[in-house]
């Protein structure tokens, strides 16, 4: 039988993005790595992990380099390792897993964390072979891209081939923005769960039946927007054809703390609420600055329905007021907009649709392509 591990998960390190605790190495060395559905790489900053060599990880001729929605960078070279996740009899370890190890950083990509742990497809797990041992020879992310591609299987996938658990992922998350004021990192609500391997049975995490979205393509988890609604304006049906390059319209994306939508589809929206919080809206949206909350009456604002293809008949999901609007952000008093402009045709499901939702990354189901399901989470 497959194990399933349960992990609490904090937003306080990477200010708003969730990370869990894994354990790496001979030593099981204990790291808080990023949880990111929108990528597939396991990168350890390379200030915070030094692979020892002599004690069992082995060093390889792989070397990765990954770029981020953000701009964050790294390059590392990769090694195989011991990685253990959970505790007790729950717990998943596993060696000759694939990690990164990052040599060189942009100063905006791991923050407080210790690394970046991708949970999507082995498509976006590119690799290149070198000339030499990449945990002695360290290449720049040119040098790398010169190699020859070589794909490498992710955590996820390694886990399941190794029959451990099934390639499933689920979350439990409560904010988008570290909540002031009540504790910090013991703060229940900047705190979740994920799972690995499983959620279904974690009925204490979620109540009524699961809506079940289409997943496009085993890369991302990409899916089909259909439409927005704001409160109980008309639809804005969105197109669905998405950018160049990508699959489809829209992903849902854990390591995302915003929602983040192109300007044709963000302008629609805005024109369905009422003057006052449209000005209001649009100017924290476009400024990213901080709202006073006694300027917010949040019962007066719309919810937000996001409309997308189901496996079997569309899938409504909700972003309240309380979600798109982060109180006690910043500091205590004052709230942050989870809305976010984002590039032209694509939308970019994070942390705000999460939130109210037992949310479970299935990469097994249609034949591997993959589901979402969304059940309503119990806070």
């Amino acid at each position: 039988m497959a194990t399933i591990a349960r992990i609490p998960i904090n937003n306080t390190f990477m200010e708003g993005d969730y990370t869990g605790q894994i354990l790496v190495g001979p030593k099981q060395q204990p790291l808080n790595v990023l949880l990111d559905t929108g990528s597939s790489a396991l990168a350890l900053d390379g200030t915070k992990y030094t692979p020892d060599l002599t004690g069992g990880d082995v060093s390889t001729d792989l070397a990765q380099t990954d770029a981020y929605g953000d701009g964050s960078t790294w390059t590392g070279g990769v090694i195989q390792t011991k990685i253990g996740i959970g505790t007790g009899a729950t717990s998943i370890v596993l060696s000759g897993m694939n990690a990164a190890i990052a040599y060189t950083a942009s100063s905006n990509m791991f923050g407080a964390s210790d690394g970046i742990l991708g949970l999507a497809y082995a498509p976006l797990d590119n690799a290149f072979t070198m000339p030499s041992d990449t945990s002695k020879t360290h290449y720049t992310e040119a040098q790398v891209q010169t190699g020859k591609p070589s794909d490498i299987e992710p955590y996820l996938t390694q886990l399941a081939d190794a029959g451990v658990t099934s390639d499933i992922i689920s979350f439990l998350t409560k904010r988008s923005f570290v909540h002031e004021g009540g504790g910090g990192v013991n703060d229940p609500l900047n705190q979740g769960w994920m799972i690995v391997g499983g959620g279904v049975e974690a009925t204490d995490l979620y109540t009524g039946s699961f809506q079940v979205v289409k997943v496009l393509s085993d890369q991302w988890y990409c899916t089909n927007l259909k439409s927005v609604t704001v409160g109980t304006a008309a639809p804005i049906t969105v197109k669905a054809k998405g950018p160049k390059g990508m699959p489809s319209n829209s992903i849902v994306d854990s390591g995302t703390n915003s929602l983040s939508l192109g300007a044709t589809l963000l302008n629609a929206i805005l024109s369905k609420f009422p003057a006052a919080q449209k000005t209001m809206l649009s100017k924290a949206i476009h400024s990213q600055t901080p709202v006073a909350m006694t300027e917010l009456n949040l019962a007066e604002w719309p919810t937000l329905t996001f409309v997308l293809q189901g496996d079997t008949a569309d899938v409504s999901l909700n972003v309240t007021p309380g979600d798109y609007w982060q109180v006690n952000t910043g500091k205590v008093g004052e709230a942050l907009v989870a809305i976010t402009p984002g590039q032209a045709g694509l939308a970019i499901l994070g942390l705000p649709l999460m939130n109210g939702y037992f949310t479970i990354f299935d990469g097994e189901a249609d034949g591997g392509t993959g589901v979402i399901r969304f059940a309503t989470a119990v806070q």
